[in-house]
């Protein structure tokens, strides 16, 4: 790949710094098209993404992972990090692999996922997904939260996981899972934040891997890791910031940011 592919200086040694959160952003988007520019705030989405990603206390770099020219240069005229990839990557991890080899990421070296559509999304929630990997030896690392009140844990859009005694995943469900029999159960379901972190070798690794009937069923890519004997560490962290898929939800958004000014 040429130097002149990437934003920022190409050539240079491999990295051996600390987490780095890396931005997979699609121009693209069936629902909200072209969503990651979208600049009702006086910033494109994008850069609300990075802003807030970049209150991490532990990602010590945060760079956007680019499927086309105009994204890379809307980073750029913000000051941003970013490198541009293939436009034809099958999903964010993939994307996010060819990012850390650009970056020349050393295999050790945490990389998280900081989905490109989420511009409320809290540092301390980055921080506590590198915190997990680091601290459980885990292949991978991701997040869940308490249910609170007007979430409905039988909607299969809010993903629920349930965990092993040493904080691991054991299973990743749309269905509610616990199943509680008892009026007072002891395990309460979990949502599953869609935040992961990984270590550069292992996302060599997650690329190779062959998709599962488990994935395919419940069309939840994260159960592939779990299939093939890999492990999830799951951060209990109380998220309350959500993505923003449609028109509408980037009014919502932007009348909060408004509110927020004043």
């Amino acid at each position: 790949m040429s130097e002149d592919w990437i934003a920022t200086p190409a050539g240079e040694s491999s990295d051996t710094g600390g987490p780095v959160a890396i931005i997979p952003a699609r121009l693209g988007s069936t629902r909200f098209p072209e969503k990651v520019l979208a600049a009702r705030t006086g910033k494109p989405l994008i850069q609300h993404v990075y802003e807030s990603a970049s209150r991490s206390r532990l990602a010590r770099r945060v760079v956007v992972a680019c499927d086309h020219e105009r994204v890379l240069e809307a980073v750029k005229a913000f000051g941003g990090d970013a490198v541009l990839t293939d436009p034809g990557h099958p999903n964010g991890t993939s994307r996010l692999a060819e990012a850390a080899a650009i970056l020349g990421l050393a295999d050790d070296t945490i990389v998280v996922n900081v989905q490109g559509d989420e511009p409320e999304i809290e540092g301390g929630l980055i921080d506590a997904v590198v915190d997990s990997l680091e601290r459980s030896g885990a292949e991978v690392s991701t997040a869940a939260a308490p249910l609170v009140g007007g979430e409905d844990a039988r909607n299969p859009n809010v993903v629920k996981v349930v965990l092993r005694a040493d904080g691991t995943a054991l299973y990743f469900s749309r269905s509610l899972v616990p199943y509680p029999r008892a009026e007072s159960p002891t395990a309460l379901p979990l949502r599953h934040v869609g935040i992961y972190g990984y270590r550069v070798k292992f996302l060599g690794e997650y690329a190779r891997l062959a998709p599962t009937p488990l994935e395919t069923t419940e069309m939840l890519e994260q159960l592939r890791v779990l299939e093939h004997g890999y492990r999830i560490s799951v951060a209990i962290y109380p998220a309350r910031a959500v993505g923003i898929d449609t028109p509408e939800q980037y009014e919502s958004f932007v009348e909060r940011w408004r509110t927020g000014l004043g």
